[in-house]
């Protein structure tokens, strides 16, 4: 199968690195004009950068700006106009007990995680309606599905994220937009990487080997029994941006490992 998305234009929120550098990557090896997309102008240039030293010929331009906030989604707006394919893909997450979460914190998840998609979704969605094609992906998890006692405020972000896609697929049936969410599970990105290093060193283990250790004790229904690699979550999610999944909406896509113990 060969994906061609020559001639059109990808926004990819928080994709400076990890799942989103990694998407963004996929989207330009596929001929997609894309758009990197980070809260500051550093990080965006330098994944421009590497994007361009990656993918030979790659069509990319960078937008700094933080989507976790109206004003943000609104420059981003004014800078790209418009898209074929949007890839909320920005997303905040991190341990924190339930009795400590304050307000501010619940609501900082909120924006971010759930408000981006909605505020950019809603000002692309007519363009691609429009035009009769367009794919809007929101990057969900398996957190959104088996909610983690140790991050409620970013599960239920997740879970969130699923019931906004599968309503937006039925708002705009028919008219050649598809709107789906994909579930990654247990992903090696620089910050899963960062968050292991300390019990690594300190285990004696590489980077890998932590991340499979974390996986089998803390999701050990996990069928792969290791982290995904985040072009292994990059791909799924450029084959939803594709023609050929035109018949795939509305759908909560896992690349979990397996760790979902369920078969719907």
């Amino acid at each position: 199968m060969k994906i061609d998305l020559t001639n059109k234009t990808a926004i990819v929120t928080g994709s400076t690195a990890g799942i989103g550098f990694a998407i963004a990557k996929g989207l330009a090896e596929a001929g997609a004009t894309v758009v990197v997309n980070g809260r500051t102008g550093s990080p965006v240039e330098k994944a421009v950068a590497a994007l361009i030293a990656a993918v030979p010929g790659a069509r990319v331009r960078g937008f700094a700006a933080d989507v976790g906030t109206a004003e943000g989604c609104e420059a981003l707006l004014n800078a790209e106009p418009s898209a074929d394919i949007l890839v909320n893909n920005v997303g905040i997450y991190g341990p924190q007990d339930f009795f400590e979460i304050p307000d501010s914190e619940w609501s900082r998840f909120f924006e971010v995680n759930i408000m981006s998609g909605v505020r950019l979704s809603r000002a692309y969605l007519p363009g691609m309606q429009e035009k009769a094609w367009g794919r809007v992906v929101f990057v969900s998890s398996e957190s959104g599905l088996n909610i983690p006692a140790d991050m409620i405020h970013y599960g239920f972000t997740k879970t969130g994220n699923l019931a906004i896609s599968r309503g937006l697929a039925k708002r705009v049936a028919g008219t050649g937009v598809t709107v789906n969410a994909v579930l990654p599970g247990p992903t090696l990105t620089e910050g899963v990487e960062e968050m292991l290093r300390e019990g690594a060193e300190k285990a004696g283990q590489t980077i890998a080997e932590a991340g499979t250790a974390f996986v089998k004790n803390e999701r050990s229904t996990s069928i792969i029994q290791r982290m995904a690699t985040v072009d292994e979550v990059a791909n799924l999610v450029v084959y939803v941006c594709s023609p050929q999944a035109s018949a795939t909406t509305g759908a909560a896509l896992r690349v979990d490992g397996g760790v979902l113990d369920t078969i719907a």
